[in-house]
């Protein structure tokens, strides 16, 4: 499942490098928690996912090119991870 968390993370960090200035933080934001997430021991559960692709769904909607591509992905990534964790 980290590998789900990694792709997500990799995807974000494309997106940063061709983000306006106004989404940008939003996406290193939620590129950190997920490197948290991929390298720590405590996983995300639904509400803390949930949290980060309302985030990455707003950025989305601000984006455009390469960064909004890649915000995509990661939304798509993140959904499949989510599907695969237990809900509390």
């Amino acid at each position: 499942m980290t590998a789900h968390l990694q792709q997500a993370r990799d995807d974000l960090e494309e997106a940063a490098k061709s983000a306006d200035d106004d989404v940008r933080d939003d996406i290193r934001e939620t590129t950190d928690a997920f490197a948290d997430y991929a390298m720590g021991d405590t996983k995300p559960d639904h509400a803390m996912l949930d949290e980060r692709l309302n985030t990455l769904r707003q950025v989305s909607q601000q984006a455009e090119g390469n960064t909004e591509r890649k915000v995509e992905s990661a939304i798509e990534t993140i959904e499949d991870y989510r599907e695969q964790v237990d809900q509390a």
